[in-house]
């Protein structure tokens, strides 16, 4: 509806506009790609057709191809750029960062808005470009206060079958992360000198840590974005004791101290 996105689909496809505004919807909930989507749609999809006077509905000239050249000019800017980042950080010690690149591209976004005031070849397309440009604003805010580490890209899974197996730290940059330590058995627990010590660092994803059943647990949780659910319905980090018969179980000493520092994403730690 507010960009006649979804409208000018169903003229197209014969499909009712209410299914594509719903599946621009749920894309939107699932991940945020709907938005994404929409975006590129208002700007590169062909403008309605002009109607002659007295006769609306009646098209008179059925125009095709975009709007105008500016917005296809700054999507090929856009992915130029984001190319040249990837090259940068995989063939050389750069590192631009997702601040650098997301600047990078509001600034293209910002010459074309200029560039089609000044010429009068983008108006059909200034809502589109200003869409895109508040969508890459509000991750650019994201990206100067939300820490998100150096780290992989990708769904990540660690189960470590030891204590000695477990990392001092864990790093994912973009992704869901799993920690199950459920592989540390209950007699390598009961013969711990210290506490089993580890840190995950996630930028954006979700973060799951599975614990064993009866293992006493220190956590310290710091997260910019997200829902924290540890053991249920606590929300505060601290001390939680074992459920199982364990001789530790309760304490006061924990067999775990875990540090969780999640940038973007629900953080959950459960036992199993």
């Amino acid at each position: 509806m507010i960009g006649g996105v979804a409208g000018g689909l169903a003229e197209y496809t014969g499909v009712d506009a209410l299914l594509w505004r719903v599946g621009a919807i749920a894309l939107t909930l699932a991940g945020g790609s709907g938005l994404i989507i929409y975006v590129l749609l208002w700007l590169l999809m062909p403008a309605a057709p002009a109607a002659p006077p007295g006769q609306p509905g009646v098209p008179e000239q059925v125009r095709t191809g975009a709007r105008s050249p500016v917005p296809g000019v700054t999507i090929a800017a856009l992915l130029i750029i984001a190319g040249i980042a990837v090259m940068l950080d995989q063939f050389t010690t750069v590192d631009l960062g997702a601040r650098g690149v997301l600047g990078s591209a509001l600034l293209i976004v910002g010459v074309g808005l200029v560039f089609g005031a000044l010429t009068g070849i983008g108006r059909g397309a200034k809502g589109g470009l200003i869409g895109l440009g508040m969508v890459l604003s509000v991750a650019l805010a994201i990206a100067a206060t939300v820490d998100v580490p150096n780290g992989s890209m990708g769904d990540r899974t660690w189960r470590p079958a030891s204590a000695v197996a477990v990392q001092s730290e864990y790093e994912n940059g973009v992704g869901d992360l799993l920690l199950d330590l459920r592989g540390v058995d209950s007699d390598e627990l009961a013969d711990l000198d210290s506490p089993i010590t580890t840190r995950i660092d996630s930028g954006l994803g979700d973060i799951e840590v599975i614990v064993p059943f009866s293992a006493d647990v220190q956590l310290e949780v710091v997260q910019g974005l997200g829902e924290t659910d540890l053991f249920g319905d606590r929300v505060e980090a601290g001390f939680f004791p074992g459920r199982g018969t364990a001789d530790w179980s309760g304490d006061s000493e924990p067999e775990f101290e875990i540090t969780i520092n999640a940038g973007l994403g629900d953080v959950e730690v459960s036992r199993g």
